[in-house]
Parts: C-alpha cells; sequence; structure tokens
C-alpha cells in the first residue's frame, strides 16, 4: 500500500441512521402492500384508529394524531365512500360526527392486520421470536424517551395527501 493511500476500513453506521434507512424501505414496502387491496398506509393507521377508539369525532381524532381536523377530512372521506366507516351525528354533540367502522370496515380491517403481520414477519424474518421481543423492547424504550405517542405514525403531523 502506498504511504498516501489510506486501508478502506468499512465504516459503521450508526444506529440512528440504520433506524432510518430500515423505517423507510419498510415504510415503502408497507405501502406496496397495503396498495393491493387499494389503501394508503393513512387509511390504515386511521381504520385502526377508529377500531381503537370509536366514537371519537373527527377533531378529537386529529388530536390523537397531532394533525389538523381538515387534514384529515379527505381521508374520511375516502373510507366512508368505500363504506369502511361512518359519520354518526355525536347524540352529546351535535356539532360534532362520532366516526365508526361500518361491518364492511371491520372487514377491511381484518385484510389490514393481515397485511400488517405479513409485513412484520418479512421485516423481521432474520430474527429469532427471542430477539423480535428484545428489538420491540428497546425500539418501545427509544420510542418512549422521544415521546412518541403510542400506535400513531408521526406522519400524520406533516400529512398533506401522501400516505404518512
Amino acid at each position: 500500500m502506498r504511504a498516501n493511500e489510506k486501508a478502506r476500513i468499512p465504516r459503521r453506521h450508526g444506529n440512528a441512521f440504520l433506524l432510518t434507512q430500515i423505517g423507510a424501505r419498510a415504510a415503502q414496502r408497507y405501502g406496496e402492500r397495503i396498495g393491493g387491496i387499494e389503501l394508503t398506509p393513512a387509511h390504515s393507521g386511521l381504520l385502526f384508529a377508529i377500531d381503537r377508539e370509536p366514537g371519537l369525532s373527527q377533531q378529537a381524532l386529529a388530536a390523537k394524531l397531532d394533525t389538523a381536523a381538515t387534514r384529515l377530512v379527505a381521508l374520511l372521506d375516502d373510507l366512508e365512500q368505500r363504506g369502511a366507516i361512518e359519520r354518526r351525528r355525536n347524540p352529546e354533540d351535535r356539532r360534532h360526527n362520532a366516526l365508526h367502522l361500518t361491518e364492511a370496515g371491520a372487514g377491511l380491517l381484518d385484510e389490514v392486520r393481515a397485511v400488517a403481520a405479513a409485513h412484520e414477519r418479512d421485516v423481521t424474518a432474520p430474527l429469532t421470536e427471542a430477539e423480535r421481543a428484545q428489538l420491540h423492547g428497546l425500539l418501545t424504550r427509544i420510542a418512549d424517551h422521544l415521546g412518541l405517542t403510542p400506535g400513531v405514525h408521526p406522519g400524520y403531523r406533516n400529512y398533506g395527501g401522501d400516505c404518512p
């Protein structure tokens, strides 16, 4: 080796970079998979959220997702046109609609769950069950440290039409 040549030593990337790299690829693949049932990741997230807390108003759901209610209108309209959700007048406050899954929406959510489970298996395929559990625990600690809301994708915060 010449004196002015440096040995090419593979450089190890930091954990934050790897998390970002893996997250971007996982999000891309999930978007492709969920597109197979004609949904976006944002739509699937709303189905999960409405199922978790049926009867929320659009405003309350937007607050939980940390986004403007007006940003969710088009997504909710899509799900309503598909017959997956319905907006019912809130009997306690008739100015607000309460969001609920329909029977078709519950069936669609079952399809989403199957896609999500297959995606989870694919992304974590190189790990043992014990390693998956350990990874989940470690990532949960990091998410808690960063103040992330469990089950809420941070992409809703800046949602402007694309999938979060």
